[in-house]
């Protein structure tokens, strides 16, 4: 499975609306085949910055995402927005999407 990190810095007129303005972009990655992850989340310290979660199966999932068209067309229509360089972590590991985290799972469970 491949796991991407992305920090989004936007410009801070942009986000508030920046679910809008990923929204179409958002909506075609979450309906290519090999995508199991794709969620945006709101730092709580910078309001100006979103991290993207995505996960895709294999590696030719994710490659076959950065060559879509969606993909090519959401980099040059979102641009603007950024106020700075987009920041990645990007690993393969193994799996095939979440997981239970155990610690959690034993306080629920009562041990």
């Amino acid at each position: 499975m491949i796991l991407s990190i992305v920090r989004h810095p936007l410009r801070a007129k942009y986000a508030d609306e920046w679910p809008v303005l990923a929204g179409e972009f958002t909506a075609a990655t979450r309906a290519e085949p090999g995508n199991l992850c794709f969620d945006w989340f709101r730092s709580v310290d910078d309001p100006n910055v979103y991290l993207l979660v995505e996960m895709f199966r294999d590696r030719a999932a994710g490659d076959a995402h950065v060559n879509s068209d969606h993909f090519k067309a959401a980099m040059g229509q979102m641009g603007h927005a950024y106020a700075g360089m987009p920041e990645v972590v990007n690993v393969e590991v193994p799996g095939e999407g979440w997981s239970a985290m155990a610690e959690v799972q034993r306080a629920v469970d009562g041990d």
